[in-house]
């Protein structure tokens, strides 16, 4: 199959920055899509129909003319968080040639002098800076790709509140063009300077000592989550999320969500994880959504209401967690239903209603049951002694393939 989409990567150089075959591509094209800003790079040797892309932003002028040879330019890699990523995802690849440039933050790691294969690189382009809360580890080196020239101000505000004010910074401007410029400063005091929209920023984090460490496994402290004592605590979350297994893109329903803990520690497992937080009491709707922003999982979706209604017309899930409500009338069966194929039901039983329903559908649909005993150390008088949390009964089922 011949390509009839050219995406053209393009920096700050413009067109003498580009390769041959690329040179080549936009001089024979009929019709150009871009941004006013890269289609601005362009000289006037080049004849084709420039096209803007539409605001609110789509890919449209696109898609509509399919078959028809055109290029579309995009900044440095168009496969690296740019519309080349898009297109393919709605094109065959056959039907797209793709002609990158040096992405930013590879400019950004050779200015810097760091390793890219070493760097942790995000976007907060259209994309809430929470995100960044997840990458918070002292030691750590980021690439973030600035939304504008207001967002060095905003990361080095929530560096200094999550208590990695310590942290160097330095922002990159129109990287690979005469008018690149560089800008270092520590987030405790970043001045605040006019920074041009086009930046990036790179970041040693650094942590304030006593600053609590929160690790990417599973099993984050009680104290890192705001709750009004509805919440898996942290040894048997750990264990449930063991049970529950998270892998790559999987999207996992976390039913009485509670203050989302699981759901949030599913979706730290690994970035291209989703959860969505079923829960219908509107203060514990609240505590989800600041607990999501602050462990770093603002793509944590929420669902207002209780199963088994609020369940009907969502994305079939890998995973099930049901932390409550395994008595109510047709939850277990409604989540068992959506349940994918080779998917795993994770349920918690604290009450003995609640751990004889767990007995019954184990009987019923196989899987293993689990006694969990926690006891903590706390003070008697002069001596301490064991205090012994409420036992929980852990039912893990999964779904047969052939179902």
């Amino acid at each position: 199959m011949t390509p009839w989409l050219t995406v053209v990567g393009i920096g700050e150089e413009g067109f003498k920055g580009l390769g041959k075959t690329a040179r080549h591509a936009l001089l024979g094209a009929s019709r150009i899509v871009g941004a006013r800003r890269q289609l601005d790079l362009l000289p006037e040797c080049i004849g084709g129909e420039r096209v803007l892309w539409p605001s609110p932003f789509s890919l449209e002028p696109v898609l509509a003319m399919r078959g028809t040879p055109m290029c579309v330019l995009a900044s440095g890699d168009p496969m690296f968080f740019g519309v080349g990523a898009s297109l393919a995802r709605l094109l065959p690849i056959e039907q797209m040639l793709v002609l990158p440039t040096p992405s930013s933050c590879s400019l950004a790691a050779a200015r810097m002098g760091w390793p890219l294969q070493d760097l942790i690189t995000l976007s907060i382009v259209a994309r809430p800076i929470a995100t960044l809360n997840a990458q918070l580890f002292s030691g750590v080196r980021l690439l973030v790709l600035s939304n504008d020239g207001q967002s060095p101000a905003a990361v080095a505000a929530l560096f200094r509140e999550r208590g990695f004010g310590p942290s160097r910074l330095s922002v990159l401007e129109h990287l690979g063009g005469e008018a690149e410029r560089r800008i270092d400063g520590i987030a405790n005091d970043w001045p605040d300077p006019v920074i041009a929209d086009l930046n990036l920023i790179a970041i040693e984090c650094i942590a304030e000592p006593g600053t609590p460490r929160l690790s990417r496994l599973a099993g984050l402290p009680d104290s890192a989550f705001k709750h009004d004592g509805q919440l898996t605590k942290r040894d048997v979350r750990a264990i449930t999320l063991a049970h529950l297994a998270p892998t790559p893109g999987e999207l996992l329903w976390d039913v009485g969500a509670g203050s989302g803990s699981i759901g949030i520690e599913w979706m730290r497992a690994h970035p291209s994880c989703r959860a969505l937080a079923i829960e219908a009491d509107d203060g514990r709707q609240q505590l989800i959504e600041h607990n999501r922003d602050a462990l770093g999982v603002p793509g944590l979706q929420l669902i207002r209401g209780s199963a088994p209604q609020a369940l009907a017309g969502l994305e079939r899930p890998d995973a099930i967690f049901i932390g409550g409500g395994v008595t109510r009338e047709g939850v277990l069966d409604t989540c068992w239903a959506a349940l994918k194929p080779g998917g795993r039901l994770i349920a918690n039983a604290v009450t003995l209603q609640s751990e004889l329903t767990l007995m019954a559908w184990r009987d019923q649909y196989g899987g293993e049951l689990t006694r969990i005993h926690v006891a903590q150390a706390q003070p008697l008088g002069d001596f301490d002694t064991w205090r012994q949390a409420l036992p929980i009964t852990l039912l893990d089922v999964m779904k047969p393939f052939d179902a």
